[in-house]
């Protein structure tokens, strides 16, 4: 029996999922049956959607039914692609919420950039379909609980977040060895992330809208303005409207690794910042290029540092952690896995034994595939909401803090505000433009 016969066929017209904030009552099965067969559908189709994509088509049992992007250059052209590669003939839309009407969808995988994340989640959920959605899991702080408080609400459904290291085997065996007490007492996680893209683009003059982009609605619920492609398709994460920069970019990935050693599901309770503009030529961009990050635990530190213009870093890495701990030192990247033990001047030997394991892959693969399992099995994913929201908002405070001149910023998680700056408070939560609206609960 087909899993989507049991979905309630509630209408949901495109004004009412589109402009409404107000939950839907619970209308969909508890208990989805098991099927052979998964239909999905992209938003968001240009790079990292489309590629998502492919990785769950690898699946077997696996089809693409309906792709949507409000640039019609892109979405015929990866029409074309997934004809030729897949034989597969997907619906085609420029409005989400279109595609979010078409019944026989089981689940959604939005792409697009991270101040659609929140929206698009929640009218997905509403629409009955399970979500995987990029990272970072929503562009705001606010944004963030909402996701949670959907994904609790409508807990029959699924909801990955696109940090697909949770699913890698490197990160996997880190956090093996780390936890059996391979490096002895975790102390501190050093992270750097250094890469030439986060400096931005080089500055150049707004022009007219492209032909065949709905620029109104890419922008959506951000602030309305002229149009300039450095704003724009894969380097519209340099302003604060769209994204967090590579603090967001590569800080949720680097970040969720450190968590995940001392399984930490909340925000950070304190954080230190410093953040700058420090590459010599001006560019096109709001974010910062160079970020350093203490968040001190309550029996460890983990310490943040990034540079963007460059493409090096320590242990022979432009990105990477290092688990330092009584015994050993394990670094730690998505290609390699090292540890390198402390020597005992006592006992003339290594203080616990090495490890090399140097051919690490990507993971999307299989992130895509633990998303698909659970989609057939109603099973808890590698990443659900909570850890999503914990590794984004390790980054929205330093961007905060920077954003507002703090050097410090004091967290309450049960209040969901800052209790040393009011100013930081400021920045929580987003003004949508309307006729968007933030969903409430």
């Amino acid at each position: 029996m087909d899993r989507r016969k049991f979905i309630s066929n509630t209408a949901l017209t495109t004004a009412g999922i589109g402009m409404s904030g107000i939950l839907a009552a619970k209308n969909i099965s508890d208990s989805p049956a098991p099927s052979d067969t998964v239909n999905i559908g992209l938003i968001g189709c240009r790079n990292m959607g489309y590629g998502d994509l492919q990785q769950h088509l690898s699946n077997p049992g696996v089809n693409c039914v309906a792709l949507c992007d409000v640039d019609e250059n892109v979405l015929n052209e990866k029409a074309a692609d997934l004809k030729k590669k897949f034989n597969q003939s997907p619906k085609l839309y420029k409005d989400f919420r279109k595609l979010l009407e078409q019944k026989d969808i089981d689940a959604v995988i939005i792409g697009t950039p991270d101040h659609w994340h929140c929206l698009m989640t929640v009218y997905a959920l509403q629409a009955g379909k399970d979500v995987y959605v990029e990272k970072p899991m929503a562009n705001s702080i606010a944004e963030c609980n909402i996701m949670v408080k959907a994904a609790n609400y409508y807990s029959n459904r699924i909801v990955q977040i696109g940090q697909q290291q949770r699913s890698g085997f490197v990160f996997l065996k880190a956090m093996e060895l780390i936890k059996s007490g391979k490096i002895g007492n975790l102390r501190r996680v050093n992270i750097w992330a250094n890469f030439s893209y986060g400096v931005g683009q080089q500055i150049v003059p707004d022009e007219p809208v492209p032909s065949g982009v709905d620029f109104d609605m890419w922008l959506g619920p951000a602030p309305s303005r002229s149009f300039n492609k450095t704003r724009f398709h894969g380097v519209w994460r340099m302003f604060w409207d769209y994204g967090g920069g590579l603090m967001s970019d590569w800080g949720v990935h680097l970040l969720d690794i450190a968590l995940w050693a001392k399984d930490i599901t909340t925000a950070p309770e304190k954080v230190l910042i410093y953040g700058a503009n420090t590459f010599e030529e001006p560019r096109s961009r709001e974010t910062f290029d160079s970020m350093s990050v203490i968040y001190p635990k309550s029996d460890f530190v983990i310490n943040w540092d990034m540079t963007a213009g460059i493409q090096s870093g320590p242990y022979d890495s432009p990105y990477g952690l290092a688990f330092v701990g009584d015994l050993a030192t394990i670094t730690v990247d998505r290609n390699k896995l090292i540890v390198r033990p402390e020597w005992d001047s006592l006992a003339k030997k290594t203080k616990t034994d090495e490890y090399k394991f140097t051919e690490g892959k990507e993971s999307h693969s299989d992130h895509a595939k633990n998303f698909i399992e659970c989609i057939k099995t109603r099973s808890k994913p590698a990443c659900p909401p909570e850890i999503g929201r914990a590794a984004a908002i390790h980054v929205h405070i330093p961007n905060i803090a920077a954003r507002t001149g703090e050097s410090m910023l004091l967290w309450d998680d049960a209040n969901n505000r800052f209790t040393n700056s009011e100013k930081a408070n400021q920045l929580i939560k987003p003004a949508y433009r309307q006729p968007w609206t933030l969903p409430s609960f």
